[in-house]
């Protein structure tokens, strides 16, 4: 938890301080400040965050049914990353919001807001427990098909109400 944390603090940061540069170049009448500022906040949207809830769910799908060796080769070439991604690609949205409302736009947090973000939100709890899944044969056996069941879910339902 704490490294996560820390990677989601230091990505929001980092885009923020970018963002801010791109608003200061705005501010002093260069037209290639708002292109850095369009390409950070193009970058992600909470769209983005359904296949990647998918492709995280195979592959937890797999860590839980797979052997020791196996399962521990997806947690740490399919799972983790896509974790991570995740987590970057959230910081990315956040630090340019804040930074936007740093900026005078009083309504750029209610960006946050949008309901898609509950599966960047799933990747990152179900990540964290992933190992407890684990553990014992109903936990694993139950996991194995939640996570199938939300595969199947972010790939072909449309999620529109």
């Amino acid at each position: 938890m704490n490294r996560t944390a820390s990677a989601f603090l230091l990505v929001a940061v980092l885009t923020g301080l970018l963002v801010a540069l791109g608003f200061a170049l705005q501010i002093k009448g260069y037209g290639f400040g708002s292109l850095g500022s369009d390409r950070l906040d193009g970058l992600a949207s909470a769209a983005t965050f359904v296949p990647l809830a998918a492709l995280y769910a195979f592959t937890a799908m797999l860590v839980t049914i797979l052997p020791i060796r196996a399962a521990a080769m997806m947690h740490a070439n399919g799972t983790t990353p896509i974790y991570l991604t995740a987590v970057v690609l959230f910081a990315t949205i956040v630090g340019v919001q804040v930074t936007r409302m740093a900026f005078g736009n009083a309504g750029a947090l209610w960006a946050l807001v949008d309901w898609q973000f509950v599966f960047a939100a799933g990747i990152v709890v179900a990540h964290l427990s992933l190992d407890a899944l684990r553990r014992n044969v109903l936990l694993r056996t139950l996991a194995f098909i939640g996570f199938a069941a939300a595969t199947l879910a972010c790939l072909y339902w449309t999620f529109r109400f």
